[in-house]
């Protein structure tokens, strides 16, 4: 992890300060890229999106997915904890904490649209900063690589029906064309994209090649996460200005969340024997959200200026420290798994 990566958080934070800034500045600018959308997708927003997916896209394998029956059990562990609990419980957690817990410190109004970027981070499992975690914590590539593989072909077909089924539950409107197009455009078609570079790569220069070409677009993914984080919160300066702790509510029950999930995964992981350079990661994945395709469909389905797409950047800020104090943790138990 480079010292920019590392630090992640912090820059974050200077594009949150930095966009409420512009936004009471510059309030006309942030008017005319708010009104540059076509079918409920900001433009502007949609070339920053494609910025940060696509370099990703690049690095995932679809090939190494014949290699998924030799460990199942970690595989398992991944699908089970990132399809069939993890998003169900954000949104559970959603629903104690925004109507119930704080309701009587937001305002009701506010609540599904808070409740729907939860349930789009939870539906949403991490697909490239995994490689990172993974790494940090001596995982084993390969494996990783597998799981990443297959949580982008499950995402493809189930993100949009589970998104639907809770966005239903909380009595919220469901644009099913505006849903299955964010899909397309922020999973489908980078996904594609990436494959197809890819293969070409490998065609010229092998995994070398590959590696140097990541390595040159990385900037670009890192720049249009930066920049994505500053329009988002330039638009919702005026809420936050007007609500500061209204962050830290957000930030609550993601924060429970994800260790409960890491609690849940790692700990399954040791009672059933998997080793640890796949038990890590196979925790790390079901922790860790790709929180580029949450921002993009809330802004797809709840626009730029929703409570939804401003849970969803919340969950960047609060990411990184998170991911690093697990992998720490995960470190310092080692030695409590199988060799």
């Amino acid at each position: 992890m480079s010292l920019f990566e590392r630090y992640l958080s912090l820059w974050v934070l200077l594009c949150i300060i930095t966009g409420i800034v512009l936004a009471a500045l510059l309030p006309g600018l942030f008017g005319v890229l708010a009104d540059l959308e076509y079918a409920s997708v900001n433009l502007v927003v949609a070339v920053l999106i494609w910025a940060m997916v696509y370099p990703m896209m690049v690095a995932v394998d679809l090939g190494a997915l014949k290699g998924v029956g030799a460990r199942p059990k970690g595989l398992v562990i991944t699908v089970v904890v990132n399809w069939l609990i993890k998003p169900f419980t954000m949104a559970a957690l959603g629903v104690l904490f925004f109507e119930h817990v704080f309701a009587g410190l937001i305002d009701p109004a506010d609540a599904g649209q808070y409740i729907a970027g939860l349930i789009l981070l939870g539906a949403a499992p991490c697909t490239a900063m995994v490689f990172v975690w993974s790494q940090l914590t001596k995982g084993d590539p390969n494996y990783t690589l597998v799981q990443v593989s297959l949580n982008d072909i499950i995402m493809v077909f189930a993100f949009a029906p589970i998104v639907a089924l809770l966005l239903g539950v909380t009595d919220l409107a469901v644009p099913w064309e505006t849903l299955v197009l964010s899909v397309v455009l922020y999973v489908v078609l980078p996904l594609a994209a990436g494959v197809a570079t890819r293969a070409r790569l490998m065609s010229r220069g092998g995994a070398a090649a590959v590696d140097a070409f990541t390595a040159r677009i990385k900037p670009a993914s890192v720049l249009g996460l930066l920049l994505t984080v500053v329009l988002l919160f330039g638009f919702q300066g005026g809420v936050i200005l007007a609500n500061p702790v209204l962050i830290l509510l957000l930030a609550t029950p993601i924060l429970i969340q994800s260790y409960g999930i890491f609690a849940l995964a790692y700990g399954a992981a040791w009672k059933w024997g998997v080793p640890h350079n796949v038990a890590a990661p196979c925790a790390l994945i079901g922790t860790s959200n790709f929180f580029e395709l949450a921002v993009a469909v809330a802004i797809g389905l709840f626009g730029l200026n929703s409570g939804a797409a401003l849970v969803t950047v919340v969950g960047v800020l609060v990411e990184v420290p998170v991911m690093l104090s697990l992998v720490w943790f995960a470190n310092r138990t080692r030695d409590r798994f199988p060799a």
